[in-house]
């Protein structure tokens, strides 16, 4: 039986977020850039523990005004630190309560911007395989994140995105404009056909190849935990078995 691995962006702070680790198979922890504590790290790594899900750290721009989703500028030196930072911080919280971490992924838009910058591809890959983490997730056909991820000595993992429209590159549609979000049953459909098929529509109409092992869910939203059971239900009915990498 194929697999996929279900993923969400947790430790954000959503109220829905117990609802929707009982659900996927890997959680991305925030780990105090973006958003994120001590105590928030610790409150989802002990729910990582309790549903058997695999925990990964999940940094980001120190930008916590704006979600980490403004692009910001940073030489590499200063991303490097600022990645590993984040990503220690959480190493320290899952090593007091005996969690293993199993991946890395950057959010919002330093993986936006990871995907096409060679150069803070590189820092971010390197802070990840600095932590001593093996398995990076990036963008599913993203030369780039996923080259620069094995150069570091980094397994990688192509991540697809049931929720976020596609540009015909494979890039991810900008926030804010329209098919950026896909509504509920449209997220559901595009995350089996990425799972099983491969591909998916971009917004403007081409075929995009997705060779994803891995499928993102957002877990912010106020139907975040109904999608994550909506899903897994339509991935296991499609006959793919969902489980972390």
């Amino acid at each position: 039986m194929t697999s996929i691995d279900l993923n969400a962006d947790l430790g954000e702070g959503s109220a829905h977020e117990e609802n929707v680790m009982a659900v996927v198979s890997s959680a991305n922890i925030a780990c105090g850039g973006h958003a994120g504590d001590a105590g928030t790290m610790r409150d989802s790594l002990r729910l990582a523990a309790r549903f058997g899900v695999a925990a990964g750290a999940h940094p980001g721009f120190p930008d916590r005004e704006g979600f980490g989703r403004r692009e910001l500028h940073f030489p590499p030196d200063e991303v490097r630190a600022f990645v590993r930072e984040q990503i220690e911080a959480l190493k320290a919280v899952a090593a007091r309560e005996g969690v293993p971490l199993r991946h890395v992924k950057p959010h919002g838009m330093l993986y936006t911007m990871a995907v096409r910058d060679e150069a803070l591809a590189r820092a971010v890959a390197q802070a990840a395989a600095d932590s001593g983490i093996g398995v990076y997730f990036g963008l599913a056909g993203s030369g780039v994140m996923l080259r620069e991820a094995r150069a570091a000595g980094l397994r990688e993992i192509g991540e697809g995105f049931a929720d976020r429209g596609y540009a015909p590159d494979g890039s991810l549609w900008p926030r804010g404009q329209a098919g950026a979000l896909l509504p509920f049953d449209a997220a559901t459909a595009q995350g089996v056909r990425i799972a099983r098929d491969g591909v998916t529509t971009a917004v403007t109409g081409e075929p995009v190849a997705v060779p994803a092992r891995t499928l993102c869910l957002h877990g912010d939203g106020a139907e975040a935990a109904e999608l994550a059971r909506t899903l897994r239900a339509a991935l296991e009915a499609a006959g793919l078995r969902v489980a972390a990498p």
